[in-house]
Formats: C-alpha cells, structure tokens, sequence
C-alpha cells in the first residue's frame, strides 16, 4: 500500500511540475493591457509578450514597448523564457523576437510610433523594404533604436 502511494505521489508531482512550464499564449487582442505604457492591445499586426522564467505573462501592444519595457527592467528581458513579437505579415503569429527582423519604415506606422514592423520572413521583408523604404534592424539594432528614440526621417 505504502508503494502504491509513493508512486501516485510521484506521478501527481511529476504531472504538476510538466504543466508549468513556461510558454507563450495566444494575446487577447482587445482586452490585454501593455505592461509597459497600459494601452489596450488592438492591432493584431503588432502585439508583443513576454513570458517570465516562472510562466507569467506580459503582453505589449508594440513591439517598441517590449524593447522599452527589457530596457527599464534588464533583468526581465535576460531571465524571460519567451520574448515574442507577431509577424506582421502573418496577424496573430507570434515569433521569437530575437530572429525577427524589423523593418523601421515611415510608411508603416507602428502604435508606439517608433514604425518597427516584426517579419519572421527575409525574403519577405526585402520585399516590404523595396516597396516602403526604411531600414532593417536586428532585435538588438532595434533595442538601440528604441533606446535612442530613432525614428526615420
């Protein structure tokens, strides 16, 4: 009797701790506040998260507004389990913001108004560039940016 308990303890812990595992969830557009500037979370082009190493989520309505919040809070953006921007061409997809690249284009006005654009795909933000100018940063370039307040002219 005394094994049968040991062992269902040991698979109700072993449940327990696989189902905290930190991971990224879907952003409730229109309901989620940024944690950086408290907007509603609107435009599905461009929301951002966050989620901590112990699972908790933080969401951004822009992508400016997770670099700022990783710039005034160091420590959440070096011990995050997930930094997460959407994919503009692809509205509701979130992808990992450090392989994104940004476009930074007059032409796509951003909702913080630094106009960062995210795109997971280089081909296809090649393209974008073409057609609406700008310059394309990393995550770390446009971490940069942000800190400087550089918008394009």
């Amino acid at each position: 009797m005394k094994t049968l308990l040991y062992l269902f303890s040991l698979m109700l812990a072993i449940a327990l701790l696989g189902g905290c595992q930190p991971e990224p969830k879907p952003i409730a557009y229109g309901a989620a506040n940024c944690a950086h500037c408290n907007m509603t979370v609107a435009d599905n082009r461009y929301g951002a998260e966050l989620v901590n190493d112990k699972g908790k989520l933080y969401f951004f309505d822009s992508s400016e507004c997770l670099m700022a919040y990783t710039i005034e809070h160091p420590e959440f953006g070096e011990n995050a389990a997930f930094l997460m921007v959407t994919d503009f061409t692809r509205p509701n997809e979130l992808i990992d913001a450090r392989d994104a690249i940004f476009l930074q284009a007059k032409a796509l006005p951003s909702p913080m108004g630094m106009y960062l654009t995210a795109v997971a795909d280089k081909e296809v933000v090649a393209k974008m560039k073409q057609k609406h100018g700008g310059r394309l940063l990393t995550w770390n370039e446009a971490v940069t940016a942000v800190q400087k307040n550089e918008r394009p002219d």
